[in-house]
């Protein structure tokens, strides 16, 4: 079968992202092997992204278009929280913003055409995918908000900024190969749900995670006991 070259590189970005990025979740937060793959991640799902969303133009797919937006804002905006560690945010966060403004308006204004259509779709699509994606973006929009606001952000919170928005990124990757092309993959893995829970298992990480960064945020702002504290500085 001739591929075109646009969508070859859609499969192999698709390919490499899903592949990097369950490799990342899975390695040492901060560690260099990490870094390294977290970058491959970065780039593989901005070209996915990307290219989706210049075919989805081709096409006239307006969802795909806001899927592959959505995509490259997500490890965008992620990738430029863990590299900048000090300053205030600049141009590229404001461009981020509205953008994702857009996205999420978009979203809204397509889910309410789906429920008022006579067919209750709107590029076949039902409504409730464009109400859970558009609720995602406003999320991600208010978190720009409040770094804008506050002049930046550190600590858990950026850390816990990172981690969400490249795990969710993960998930889209991850839903388009596994959920929308199943048909690809043997019956076995079809019918036990191993499909089904490869496409959730990022969403499912990234509570893990956020969950741990705010047990570990919480242990040390616990006080410590006094007679700990005079053991340790006798010691």
């Amino acid at each position: 079968m001739q591929l075109s070259p646009i969508l070859l590189v859609h499969i192999c970005a698709g390919t490499t992202g899903v592949l990097s990025g369950f490799v990342a979740v899975f390695l040492r937060k901060g560690s260099r092997w990490h870094r390294i793959i977290g970058n491959v991640f970065f780039v593989a799902m901005l070209a996915l992204g990307g290219s989706g969303a210049y075919m989805a133009v081709l096409k006239s797919q307006i969802p795909n278009v806001l899927g592959g937006v959505l995509t490259c804002y997500m490890v965008a905006t992620a990738w430029m929280t863990a590299r900048r560690r000090e300053g205030e945010p600049g141009i590229f966060d404001q461009v981020a913003l509205l953008t994702i403004l857009a996205v999420a308006a978009a979203e809204w204004t397509l889910g309410i055409e789906a429920i008022t259509s006579p067919t209750g779709m709107k590029y076949e699509y039902p409504p409730w995918p464009y109400f859970i994606f558009g609720s995602v973006a406003f999320l991600a929009a208010t978190g720009d908000v409040r770094m804008l606001v506050r002049r930046g952000i550190s600590g858990t919170q950026r850390t816990a900024r990172h981690l969400w928005r490249m795990c969710f990124a993960l998930f889209i990757a991850s839903a388009s190969v596994f959920l929308a092309r199943a048909h690809l993959f043997p019956a076995l893995l079809q019918k036990t749900g191993v499909l089904v829970l490869l496409s959730f298992l990022p969403l499912i990480l990234m509570a893990f995670w956020l969950i741990r960064i705010r047990i570990a945020r919480a242990s040390t702002k616990r006080p410590t006991p006094r007679g700990a504290e005079v053991y340790s500085l006798q010691a």
